[in-house]
């Protein structure tokens, strides 16, 4: 790995603060080029603001902002010429952590490559790697690489400092797989050293999967594996033993717990009311059970953020709760960032304006804001209590205009059995009510994931660019709106879960948003799998189909092969598949029914088929069995190959051919009207 010896980048600020140019047409490398900002990150002080960019280099790099005096120029500490800097943290006030990626790397190099560990010094000296990584042609040639730890450690924990912290330590672990699970031993690090030593790090006995700890590195919490069943143990401050606090079945685990303050007290999330959505409650030390009363009920979703807390030891408080909803939601129980945060939404009005802060509700309090819409991928502000002003830091990307992109909308309807469908809609700028538009309905992948938010998203966006409605459901079976909604989806690949893909652009017909018979059914991985079971089964909905790194041959995907190399374990195959999907061996002919290449001469409409010659994930094997069905059944779909690709297209210039040619193939099935 090679170190780039830039220049400093004198004018930062100001590169940030310029606007795009409008065009009728926005060209596809605007959707697709990479953020110019991935994190911004205050030191402990508030004085310092770290910034990962890309900005005047060909990777993402480090800068160090001055906060205390805007007037100098950013440095730029760290930058490599073959790899990004990703995950930084701050270790106290004067060194920060990061990990680096190879944000370009597709297949075995993004697959094998792990993240490592490094430290430098914020005004840019003593550089040193901690945690090598993977590839060997990458790091072995560096001398950055001779002393680190091996690839199997990570970074669980920067210790605050304290009593009895050592200054130059933090917490890694190691990963290990045993029994079908993967298990982390922790240990202190000294990051001057190289030292390595466990001190009072032990856990019960078994199979530690997880860690908790307190500000100062103490543990606190312990997750455990024995067989199929899952445990957690606390240890409060005071008390010498482990106890545990929840046993459960692995596939039926109801209580998670979220977070522990310094002083002992828990946060868990547990499962409420009929359709079973997590909400949050407090589990105070001393007490056999948490509160009955939940302490955070999101209506509709799941609870899913986190507890914003300031200070460390007996001096830790809760400052507020953050979660995502309909849209994202933080609220302040502190009554100065109350303020604060209702200042922000009244200067930026109808966006999700997230704070955090430095010396909270102190005459010298620093906030950061970070501010983002359904239209805007988001700005980067700085306040500074002393001057009372916002200064704005950086466009995350310059070059999209929000008052060009589309508006983004969630209603919830009735799928054809009664249960209640989320359906995200992105509907394209200019569209009048009662003009139904050509649709595209973009399927999300997983599939046992919240597929929609409230937020710029560069797929749905471009599309929509182009004058089409995208509709994108969160079908049953997704995750993020309950247990129940969840469940549903057990053993419906191709049955109510494509029934609810169906209804979801039936329900927006009936509404006059999509065109009665302009419709094409599109996504990647699970939502290719749907895309061409939706042509399987609802063909009369569709012009045409695109999927692109999609499961095809549900027995391939149950049972592997031998002969196809793919990264799914025998236990997930056991315990996760057999149950979610189907039993391959006892319901073969079940299956075949919903397996895309069984059905294959069913497939009529125009089909573009994609897949990576790198997946391990969905090996190309899927796209290969279905395009050699389908022309044995004289059928002949398009097919497009991106041989240096995995599980999705990492690099920019496949991003941007994709693109393009997705939308050829679009524009050519839904602008015209349906020949007789």
């Amino acid at each position: 790995m090679r170190r780039s010896t830039g220049l400093l980048l004198a004018g930062l600020l100001v590169w940030f603060f310029c606007t795009p140019v409008a065009q009728a047409q926005i060209p596809a490398e605007r959707f697709f080029a990479a953020p110019q900002v991935r994190e911004a990150l205050l030191s402990p002080s508030g004085e310092q603001l770290a910034v990962t960019t890309g900005r005047g280099s060909a990777r993402v790099g480090l800068v160090l902002i001055d906060l205390r005096d805007l007037s100098k120029p950013p440095r730029r500490l760290v930058s490599f010429d073959d790899v990004d800097i990703v995950g930084v943290r701050w270790m106290g006030e004067d060194r920060l952590l990061f990990s680096v990626t190879d944000l370009d790397a597709t297949g075995g190099a993004a697959q094998t490559s792990g993240a490592g560990l490094y430290l430098v010094q914020a005004d840019g000296q003593e550089l040193r790697n901690l945690i090598r990584r993977r590839s060997a042609f990458v790091v072995e040639a560096s001398p950055l690489a001779r002393r680190g730890l091996e690839a199997s450690w990570t970074l669980l924990k920067v210790p605050v400092a304290g009593p009895g912290v050592d200054p130059d330590e933090v917490i890694v672990g190691q990963w290990r797989r045993e029994g079908g699970h993967l298990q982390v031993s922790p240990m202190w690090l000294n990051v001057r050293t190289l030292r390595t030593r466990q001190g009072q790090l032990k856990g019960p006995d078994g199979s530690a999967t997880g860690w908790l700890f307190d500000s100062y590195g103490a543990p606190r919490a312990v997750t455990t594996a024995d067989g199929l069943r899952r445990q957690v143990h606390v240890r409060p401050p005071g008390q010498d033993g482990w106890r545990l606090l929840v046993d459960q079945p692995a596939p039926e685990v109801s209580t998670h717990l979220h977070s522990m303050d310094d002083s002992g007290h828990m946060v868990v999330t547990t499962l409420d009311g009929p359709q079973q959505r997590r909400v949050l409650r407090r589990w105070y030390a001393d007490k056999a059970a948490p509160e009955a009363e939940p302490w955070v009920r999101v209506d509709g979703f799941d609870f899913n953020g986190s507890v914003l807390r300031t200070g460390s030891g007996p001096q830790q408080r809760v400052l507020g709760v953050r979660t995502e909803g309909e849209t994202g939601i933080t609220v302040w129980l502190d009554e100065a960032m109350k303020a604060l945060q209702q200042q922000a939404d009244e200067r930026w009005p109808g966006r999700v304006n997230r704070l955090d802060c430095r010396r909270c509700g102190e005459p010298d309090a620093v906030a950061l804001a970070h501010s983002f819409s359904d239209r805007d991928p988001g700005e980067w502000w700085l306040w500074r209590a002393a001057a009372r002003e916002w200064v704005r830091v950086a466009r995350v990307m310059p070059e999209i205009d929000p008052a060009q992109m589309a508006r983004v909308d969630v209603v919830r309807i009735a799928a054809r059995d009664g249960r209640e469908l989320p359906v995200w809609m992105t509907l394209p700028a200019g569209a009048a009510p009662g003009q139904p538009r050509p649709t595209v309905v973009l399927v999300h992948g997983g599939p046992w994931v919240r597929g929609g938010f409230w937020r710029w998203d560069a797929m749905a966006q471009f599309l929509a660019s182009r004058g089409w409605l995208v509709l994108q459901p969160d079908f049953r079976g997704s995750a993020g709106y309950g247990l129940a909604h969840l469940r549903a989806g057990d053993r419906q690949w191709g049955r109510a879960m494509q029934d609810d893909v169906a209804d979801a652009l039936l329900w927006a017909r009936q509404q006059k948003l999509a065109h009665p018979d302009r419709t094409c059914l599109i996504g990647a991985s699970y939502g290719g799998y749907a895309s061409l079971m939706g042509l399987v089964r609802h063909p009369e909905l569709y012009r045409c189909g695109v999927s692109w790194v999609g499961v095809t041959d549900l027995m391939l995907l149950l049972k592997g092969s031998f002969w196809v190399d793919d990264d799914a374990s025998d236990v997930w195959r056991e315990q996760g598949l057999t149950r979610r999907v189907g039993n391959g061996d006892q319901e073969a002919d079940w299956l075949r029914e919903v397996s895309p290449v069984e059905q294959a001469a069913r497939i009529r409409a125009p089909l573009l088929l994609a897949w990576g010659g790198r997946d391990r994930r969905v090996p190309p094997q899927h796209g290969e069995r279905l395009r050699d069905a389908m022309q044995k059944a004289g059928l002949q779909p398009e097919v497009l190959v991106y041989e240096d690709e995995a599980h999705g297209w990492r690099k920019p210039a496949n991003q941007v051919d994709f693109a393009r040619r997705l939308e050829v193939f679009l524009a050519k099935h839904l602008n015209e009207a349906k020949k007789p």
